[in-house]
């Protein structure tokens, strides 16, 4: 496959579909499928794998779960699928979900299809023609604007009013994490323990209840070419469920670095909003709060649950590049990223402030 598309790479060897049994399915399978059948791989992600399949002129994103064996509940095809079926048609950021395969005969895992969108992806660095204070600006409020947008979704208008279990989330997903971390960390890390026994000792009691992403940053959106202060999608949707709605705000913060931040923090989980004229973390927050009216007392709390949440995925993968499951040259410094993020932690806890 040949296309301008930056994002687009061949597929990787240790990542090939069977394409004898995949075409002829979806061809029965989805909406339009006339013309020639191709596949390729976008390479940016680090969990799902997730591929364009071309039709023709008609296009397609295939998501399937990463090699080797996968945490329970995480990697959700039929949770990314049963979202985006239902709520494409009220929230337009979100791609639709045409197709959800359960069956493994096919390419050995599930997998679902969805709608393909054009856009660009800003990943850690912010590209040079966006790079000016006013774009860098816009770029910001927009990831908060289109935040509390999604959360102001009323459920049960899109079918998902039953989704999820909001009661006890909190509580819920800290001790999930703690788990996950338990079963996927490769070593001892030093400030691990001290860092969970905080987290628990600090519970908040949860508040409102929306629809959650769970894995929303600047990486996990798109955005529009002519207009990087215009979001095209969200993707990445097979954690969403229904919760408190400052996990999501928790998780963009976390990731949200800036210019006074120690500089080795930009080097492990970062977004490039340390470029002059992002919104501060203060900054931002005040403008969720202002839209949504929603109290962050504290929010230091999510942010921090989100660290060690971004740690625990990054020992998920980093155990499958251990275990040779994934040759992905990427993952062989995880270990080392680990540690730094305990580090930011064991930095951060005591100030009390985002």
């Amino acid at each position: 496959m040949t296309s301008a598309d930056p994002e687009l790479i061949p597929v990787r060897p240790d990542e090939q579909l069977d394409v004898a049994k995949l075409e002829p399915y979806l061809r029965e399978h989805l909406p339009t499928t006339d013309g020639a059948f191709s596949l390729g791989q976008f390479g940016g992600g680090h969990a799902n794998l997730t591929y364009l399949i071309r039709f023709g002129e008609s296009e397609y994103v295939l998501r399937r779960p990463p090699l080797g064996p996968v945490a329970p509940s995480a990697h959700d095809m039929k949770r990314e699928h049963h979202v985006l079926s239902a709520l494409y048609a009220t929230f337009p950021l979100a791609p639709r979900s045409f197709l959800l395969c359960t069956d493994p005969a096919v390419i050995g895992a599930e997998f679902q299809v969805m709608e393909r969108r054009n856009g660009i992806v800003i990943r850690r660095e912010m590209p040079a023609r966006f790079n000016d204070s006013a774009t860098c600006r816009r770029i910001g409020n927009m990831l908060v604007d289109e935040l509390a947008a999604f959360h102001a979704v009323d459920p049960t208008s899109v079918g998902l009013g039953d989704w999820g279990k909001p009661e006890g989330f909190i509580a819920r997903q800290c001790e999930g994490w703690v788990k996950r971390w338990n079963a996927a960390k490769d070593r001892e890390y030093e400030y691990a323990e001290p860092f969970i026994a905080w987290l628990r000792a600090n519970v908040p009691t949860s508040g409102d209840v929306a629809l959650v992403h769970n894995d929303y940053k600047l990486d996990n959106v798109l955005v529009a070419a002519d207009d990087p202060a215009r979001m095209v999608a969200i993707l990445d949707w097979d954690m969403c469920t229904r919760g408190d709605p400052l996990v999501d705000l928790g998780y963009l913060l976390d990731y949200w670095t800036q210019a006074d931040d120690d500089p080795s923090w930009a080097s492990v989980a970062a977004m490039p909003t340390r470029e002059p004229g992002f919104p501060t973390r203060a900054e931002a927050a005040q403008r969720y709060a202002t839209i949504t009216g929603r109290d962050l007392t504290e929010l230091h709390w999510y942010v921090m649950l989100n660290l060690f949440r971004t740690i625990v995925i990054l020992a998920q993968i980093y155990v499958r590049y251990l275990a040779g499951q994934t040759q992905d040259a990427r993952f062989a410094t995880f270990g080392e990223r680990i540690t730094g993020l305990f580090e930011k932690a064991r930095a951060l806890v005591p100030r009390r402030a985002i």
